[in-house]
């Protein structure tokens, strides 16, 4: 799975081909992270926990905070994309040296952002914040055209209560088409339980039968 530009947008440490020689660090801990988002995305935790500490581990022996808060936000994206609701702990605990910027983003990431922050958010989100409805929140979901950036967004407006049925919908096939399990499950079962509560029951059987084809099989 392809999740570079999330990466690169967050955390900028691909050198070009004109520049000096790339530093170790700065390989080791792209290729680290890189790693890190697909297996979460996957649901494979203990290939994410491994990966993620390996690219911490490189980018800490540098002391560039600042890398290091970055970082964590991308771990807190992926959170935010698989509607995982728990705290940005490793960003809280960084918080004191965060940028305006930085706290911008993990608010939206929380589903906590005012408007007006939203030229601090990186670009492919601040059409979604700054939209004046929740169908043109989606719309401009929609619009985004990097896979994991459209379903942060579609995540960070469900955390907002503002997701509508298209919402769901886009955000169920952009994990699908990416083969993203953890993601897929979760928008599935967000579906399921919308589905049940309108007493749509045939709708919601399927969307769990989905489920059920979805979920990663023993042993695997």
């Amino acid at each position: 799975m392809k999740t570079t530009i999330i990466v690169g947008a967050l955390f900028a440490l691909a050198g070009c081909g004109s520049a000096p020689p790339v530093p170790d660090w700065k390989m080791n801990a792209q290729s680290s992270l890189q790693r890190a988002t697909d297996a979460y995305l996957e649901g494979k935790d203990a290939i994410e926990k491994n990966e993620f500490a390996r690219a911490r581990s490189e980018i800490g022996a540098t002391g560039k905070v600042d890398l290091v808060i970055r970082a964590e936000l991308i771990r807190c994206a992926l959170r935010t994309a698989a509607l995982t609701f728990e705290p940005c702990a490793g960003f809280e605990a960084l918080r004191t040296d965060a940028t305006a910027a930085d706290i911008a983003y993990a608010a939206y990431l929380a589903g906590q952002a005012r408007p007006g922050d939203a030229a601090l958010l990186p670009e492919p989100q601040r059409a979604v914040l700054a939209a004046g409805s929740d169908q043109a929140a989606a719309a401009a979901a929609q619009a985004i055209g990097d896979p994991l950036s459209r379903l942060v967004a579609a995540g960070a407006l469900f955390k907002a209560n503002r997701a509508t049925p298209e919402l769901l919908a886009m955000a169920v096939e952009t994990a699908s088409n990416q083969g993203w399990r953890r993601s897929l499950l979760a928008w599935l079962n967000v579906q399921a339980l919308r589905a049940e509560q309108a007493g749509a029951a045939d709708e919601a059987a399927r969307v769990r039968r989905r489920m059920a084809l979805v979920s990663r099989p023993k042993g695997d």
